[in-house]
Formats: C-alpha cells, sequence, structure tokens
C-alpha cells in the first residue's frame, strides 16, 4: 500500500499535500517539500548527486532541493551561486522552466540545465560544464539542443 503522503515517482507533489511538521508549526513548508523532492529523484538526478555530494565536484559544496524563491533547484552550490537542474524530456520547449531560470537569474542565480540522458551517458562532460561555470569560465547565456546556462544578474545588469 502506497503512502498517500509520498508522490510517485515523477509525480509533482501539491503544496497541499504537506502533512506532519509542516501542519505543526515545526519545519517549514519549504523543508518539509525539499525532503519530498529528494524521496523521488529519478536514476539521473540520484547518479549527479553522488557525483557532488561531499564536496566531490572540485571542493564544492551543493545541496539537493534547495528553495530559491517559489521553485526548488536540484542542486545548487550556494558558494557560487549556481543551480544545476537534470531534466527529462517533457520539458522540452517549457515554458514554465523558462519562468523558473529567469526567476532564479534575477534573485542572484545562475542556471545550468541538462538532459537526464546526457547525465546517464555523458556525465563526465556535464561535470566538465559545471566545473567551467563554478570557475566563472562560463559567463554568457546559451541554449542548446543538449544544455541551457541563464547567468544570474547583477544590480548593474538589470
Amino acid at each position: 500500500m502506497r503512502n498517500s503522503l509520498l508522490p510517485v515517482h515523477g509525480e509533482k507533489v501539491p503544496e497541499g499535500r504537506m502533512r506532519g511538521n509542516a501542519m505543526r508549526g515545526g519545519n517549514s513548508s519549504k523543508t518539509t517539500r525539499s525532503r519530498m523532492l529528494r524521496r523521488v529523484e529519478n536514476e539521473a538526478e540520484e547518479l549527479m548527486w553522488h557525483e557532488l555530494r561531499g564536496r566531490r565536484l572540485n571542493g564544492y559544496k551543493f545541496v539537493r532541493q534547495f528553495p530559491i524563491g517559489p521553485f526548488f533547484a536540484d542542486f545548487a552550490c550556494r558558494e557560487k551561486n549556481i543551480v544545476v537542474e537534470i531534466d527529462g524530456s517533457q520539458h522540452a520547449d517549457s515554458g514554465y522552466d523558462r519562468m523558473r531560470d529567469e526567476t532564479m537569474s534575477m534573485n542572484g542565480w545562475s542556471v545550468l540545465r541538462f538532459w537526464n540522458i546526457d547525465v546517464l551517458t555523458q556525465r563526465g562532460l556535464v561535470l566538465d560544464t559545471i566545473v567551467e561555470a563554478l570557475e566563472g569560465r562560463l559567463v554568457d547565456g546559451f541554449v542548446a539542443t543538449d544544455m541551457r546556462f541563464v547567468p544570474a544578474r547583477s544590480a548593474e545588469k538589470s
């Protein structure tokens, strides 16, 4: 029997389905939602987390399901204000994702977006690209068939 508080793999979780400490004034609802999202990662996200956790990628610390405004970043490096998103094909040409990226950018975060298949089959290249962003070698935004980079907006650029 499925626990009704946990979403089925890939299911979006409406805010109203959160229970427990969030409803009793314990953890914030964002913390509760972050924990719930961490339980439903797909294979590509699990593999990426294995590479990013514990400062494994050149000593940079990443966290999972980090809240930024009304959204949750798959992975975030707070030291460098860089978000890494891992997407399936349902995200192709997604206006919602463009809005998420723009919101995160306006909040000072650079966003790197990769396809699940690339994490699964070309993880080394994906990690190299993340390192380029962390080291400041990616500065201009771009959209390609296999990834997207949206740099953070500074107060001077807005």
